[in-house]
């Protein structure tokens, strides 16, 4: 069958298909006018739409309107019969199968129409003329006609659809949507939000593996296309060996232009002379004869009217240049000149203070000065200006509108109009003291005093008007007399009477206060401004009378005490403060105890000691629970010593030991106190009262003989010794102390006896490891490994003999013998870190890397997360040579031990150098506050030689930790190569009190005993020589 129409026949009605297939015996062409578009059906609409030679959507039709169908039917009938047909209204249309037509007419099936062709509005043109007017009689102009409504809805057709070859993909088609113009329904947004869930699930899709692929993208193209940076790096480095001479060997670079870009010739400007004005005046005159060559043909230049060069007025009028003379009048150019000058000058001079901004007699003076500042776009001004002005008029009485327009004024650079403005402001509110102030402000400096003058007599009582007044005055004398004045009409005014006081001498100004006091009695200031100019007995009954006429202020009462103490006599100190507590609690007062810390803390400050002690034992009780009282005064006396108060925290601390003798921790609080801010009898005494009232405490007696052996007493440390013997009887760190005193003193016999006497009085595996210690130092290894194997005996999981046994047999070059040693040791002690790593540096010593490492591996599973294991086993594989071993057994080190310090800052120094500082900070985000971390940060910043930023971070590690003996001796390291020797000893100096215990470098120096005797400072250096630069 030819492809013909649907059964839902065509979207212009079943009248029309019904007309168009009559039964026919052979197949016509008729084309039929259709008065609807032609599309598909769609959801609630009659299901008959169009398919017509299988074109099923009028977007095919390119969107368009289709006003007739060209059809090939079949019929008998004529095609007019047809279509009048069709008109009728008893066409009920073709019929179904089986049905009969209510109009009578047989009519074929509509399986056998076929569409052949259609016709648009586009191919017949408009059904209206575009002249003809349109049904809105009230539209606009330009849209009047159905002319000017077809061009405009062109327009926009236009607008929307971009039928350009570039818009066209194979594919999708021209770009956009068909269905832009159509309505945006529920279901619209439902669909887009289920195709974006859709977008969304297909992108997390292999989403880790995508990024990971485009990072080692990046990563190789890094590498095959480094950095310019990044490829002289090596030279940088070499740069630091070149010498100062071969530096300055190194030729200049020469310059390769040409000669013309080399020196460019500028345009050159010279004043011209007055005399080429003079002599070129000539051109300007009139001729009274005429060259014949120029009348010969009528010349242009003719000495009569009309010409174009007359001596008669023209172009050429009197003033300056006068024709005919001949002369150039000098005198007029140099008047102008200079009056125009002076203009110039007396705007720039005439500034808001009075004072000249340029130099007046300069002929060239700088005139930026006149150019506004304000930056800001002159729309805004101009609106601000229009807003001002409309609330000016409309609440002319309202002050801060005048100040605002005049301030306005002020920073776009008119200043005489600013002026203007705000001297009508004072008009219309001449009761505004800001006003006034502001046009005082705004005035040079007579007309200042004048506006001045003028507010005085507007506003008597105004202490900021005369205040102002005084400061316009220059003379000292003329302030004085303004004051005055002003007291004369505000005499309580306390600002007044201070402002003239500072001008007085002190015997007039105590005569002024005399009077002060009596007309502002309640002022505490005035008060004690008298009391200090007074003297002693006088200043007494001065403070008396303060304290009659104020009794709640305690400002009063401290100063008495103050007075008393400057006076020697200390011992009514005590007694004015606490007679001000009741007094004050009397009135009402409340006792603010912070306030009345903070006013102990300037006594202490201002030298009042004895005042400071005495309200610290006042208040410091006052308003806190007692479970609370131990630890709120160990607060206030930190905060004390934050603050620099030494004597209020003393006090303090005094307080708290009355309180609670029997203490220790506050005992040793004072003790360290003492130790760090006060002097050795200080120390001494307070450690001589501590053992006192708390004898069983060993640590204060061991304070006490360190501070005597410090000293060079070493008979009074051993007579504190022994009375803590008595004390503590059989106390290991007493014993300890005691061995480590006659040691350190050459006192090697009485060393050996206490440690004798030790082991079988008070055994302890500390006794033995010392015991073995001193007779390996001494050199007796004999007798240390004796000892040795008897601790071990009583004490098999003590892992520093064990250690010391197999250093001891290392020592010797029995290496069998010490790796027995410390496998026993680690059968026994399994989880020492030390032993472990021991044992592997000794397999890697004698070229065992494989053992080495299984061993490290072994430790590391029996002792998981160890930071420690971790490190060696990096460094192991790191002098080995295998860098790439080495940086992914960081990488499983970090997963599992992602918080350790030691094991970023070793990482951080295992990348290359333009990934360190990104590193340390990934460091610092994990580990912020480890000294470790820090410590590696200083040194990066060392080796970018940023020495104050590297500075900086030292203070900070060894802040954060003192005891890291490895921070003080890279500190030192560093001050040794950049710092003066001041900076030098003051680290010395700080680490010797620090006295650090811990750190890999360090105590691989302070434990060997070649070094067993060194002090600290001795430490320090040996420790600082063995590091080198190779960060």
């Amino acid at each position: 069958m030819p492809p013909g129409l649907s059964s839902h026949g065509l979207g212009a009605g079943s009248q029309l298909q019904h007309a168009l297939g009559v039964a026919a015996s052979r197949w016509v062409l008729m084309t039929i006018p259709l008065g609807r578009e032609l599309g598909l059906p769609g959801p609630g609409r009659d299901r008959r739409g169009t398919e017509l030679g299988g074109l099923r959507s009028s977007s095919q039709l390119g969107g368009r309107r289709v006003s007739a169908v060209t059809l090939q039917a079949p019929g008998h009938l004529w095609l007019e019969r047809a279509a009048a047909h069709a008109a009728s209204s008893t066409c009920s249309g073709p019929r179904r199968k089986g049905a009969q037509p209510r109009c009578g007419v047989e009519c074929p099936p509509r399986s056998t129409w076929r569409a052949t062709g259609f016709t648009t509005r586009s191919d017949i043109g408009p059904a209206r003329d575009a002249n003809d007017p349109v049904d809105d009689r009230h539209a606009p102009p330009g849209k009047r006609t159905v002319g000017d409504q077809m061009k405009k809805n062109q327009a926009a057709d236009d607008d929307d659809e971009d039928l350009n070859d570039t818009n066209y993909d194979e594919f999708n088609g021209y770009a956009g949507s068909l269905f832009s113009s159509g309505p945006y329904e529920k279901d619209d947004e439902e669909a887009d939000a289920i195709y974006a869930a859709l977008d969304k699930r297909m992108d997390e899709r292999r989403k880790e593996r995508r990024e990971q692929r485009e990072k080692e993208e990046i990563e190789k193209y890094r590498m095959e296309r480094p950095k310019i940076q990044q490829q002289f790096s090596d030279l940088k480095r070499k740069l630091a060996e070149v010498t100062e001479e071969e530096w300055l060997s190194i030729p200049e670079v020469g310059d390769a232009r040409n000669k013309r870009q080399r020196s460019p010739r500028y345009e050159k400007l010279t004043p011209v002379p007055d005399s080429f004005f003079a002599k070129h005046l000539q051109t300007g005159e009139s001729h009274t004869s005429v060259d014949p060559r120029q009348t010969q043909f009528g010349g242009l230049n003719t000495p009569y009217p009309g010409g174009l060069n007359t001596p008669y007025p023209g172009g050429m009028t009197p003033g300056l240049m006068t024709p005919g003379t001949g002369e150039l009048d000098m005198r007029k150019i140099g008047q102008a000149r200079n009056t125009l000058m002076d203009m110039r000058l007396s705007q720039v001079s005439d500034s808001v203070s009075g004072q000249t901004v340029v130099d007046p007699k300069g002929y060239l003076t700088d005139l930026n000065s006149m150019i506004p500042t304000h930056g800001g776009d002159i729309n805004d001004i101009k609106k601000a200006r229009l807003l001002l002005k409309s609330v000016r008029e409309t609440n002319p009485h309202h002050p801060p509108a005048w100040i605002a327009s005049a301030r306005l004024e002020e920073v776009t650079g008119k200043l005489q109009v600013a002026r203007n403005l705000i001297m009508k402001g004072t008009e219309m509110c001449p009761k505004s003291e800001d006003v006034w102030l502001e046009a005082a402000r705004l005035q040079p400096g007579d007309t200042a005093k004048a506006v001045v003058a003028q507010a005085v007599r507007h506003l008597p009582q105004s202490v900021r008007i005369y205040i102002r007044a005084a400061e316009l005055e220059t003379d000292i004398r003329a302030k004085k007399r303004v004051l005055r004045k002003a007291l004369e009409h505000v005499p309580n005014s306390v600002r007044l009477w201070k402002a003239a006081v500072e001008l007085e001498e002190p015997e007039d100004a105590r005569i002024m206060l005399s009077r002060a006091v009596e007309c502002c009695p309640t002022s505490v200031e005035l008060w004690l401004a008298l009391a200090r100019l007074e003297t002693y007995e006088n200043a007494r009954k001065v403070l008396n009378k303060a304290r009659e006429n104020i009794p709640t202020d305690r400002h009063i009462w401290v100063t008495a005490a103050k007075l008393e103490e400057a006076n020697g006599n200390t011992q009514m100190v005590e007694k004015i403060i606490d007679r001000a507590i009741t007094s004050l609690r009397a009135n009402g007062v409340e006792i603010n105890r912070e306030q009345w810390i903070q006013d102990a803390e300037e006594c202490d400050r201002a030298g009042s000691v004895a005042t400071c002690q005495a309200v610290m034992r006042a208040v410091i009780g006052i308003g806190i629970e007692e479970e609370d009282r131990k630890h709120t005064w160990m607060e206030d006396a930190d905060s004390c010593v934050a603050h620099n108060a030494l004597e209020c925290a003393r006090a303090i601390y005094a307080y708290a030991l009355q309180v609670f003798p029997s203490k220790k921790s506050v005992w040793l609080r004072a003790a360290y106190f003492e130790k760090n801010h006060g002097t050795r009898e200080s120390l001494e005494a307070l450690l001589q009262r501590a053992v006192a009232h708390c004898p069983k405490a060993e640590v204060l007696w061991l304070m006490g003989a360190k501070s005597k052996w410090l000293a060079g007493d070493v008979p009074a440390a051993r007579s504190i010794l022994a009375l803590a013997f008595q004390a503590n009887p059989n106390s290991e760190e007493i014993w300890l102390a005691a061995v480590k005193l006659e040691s350190e003193n050459n006192e090697y016999e009485r060393a050996r006896r206490l440690l004798a006497k030790a082991r079988s009085s008070a055994p302890t595996a500390r006794v033995f490891m010392k015991s073995v210690k001193l007779e390996w130092v001494l050199g007796d290894t004999a007798a240390a490994q004796e000892l040795s194997e008897e601790a071990l005996r009583h004490y098999e999981d003590f892992a520093k003999l064990w250690m010391m046994t197999g250093q001891m047999q290392e020592q010797q070059g029995l290496t069998e013998k010490a790796r027995d040693a410390y496998t026993q040791g680690l059968k026994k002690c399994p989880h020492s870190t030390p032993l472990w790593l021991l044992l592997s540096r000794l397999e890697e010593k004698i070229g065992q890397l494989t053992r080495a490492r299984a061993i490290l591996e072994k430790s590391r599973l029996k002792n998981p997360k160890n930071p420690g294991l971790w490190l060696e086993s990096v460094r192991l594989e790191y002098r080995a040579g295998l860098k790439n071993i080495a940086n992914t057994l960081m990488a499983k080190a970090l997963q599992e031990c992602p918080n350790s310090g030691v094991l970023w800052s070793e990482a951080i120094f295992l990348e290359a150098r333009p990934q360190r500082k990104t590193k340390s900070v990934d460091a610092l985000k994990k580990c912020e506050h480890d000294p470790h971390v820090l410590l590696a940060v200083a040194k990066l910043f060392w080796s970018e030689r940023k020495i104050t930023k590297a500075r900086e971070w030292f203070h900070r590690t060894v802040k954060i930790d003192s005891d890291l003996g490895d921070a003080w001796a890279f500190f030192y390291k560093f001050e040794l190569q950049h710092g003066t020797e001041e900076q030098q000893e003051e680290v010395k100096k700080r680490c010797e009190n620090a006295e650090p215990r811990h750190g890999e470098l360090w105590c691989a120096v302070s434990k060997d005993i070649a070094n067993w005797q060194r002090k600290i400072g001795e430490i320090l250096v040996l420790v600082a020589a063995r590091i080198k630069n190779t960060f």
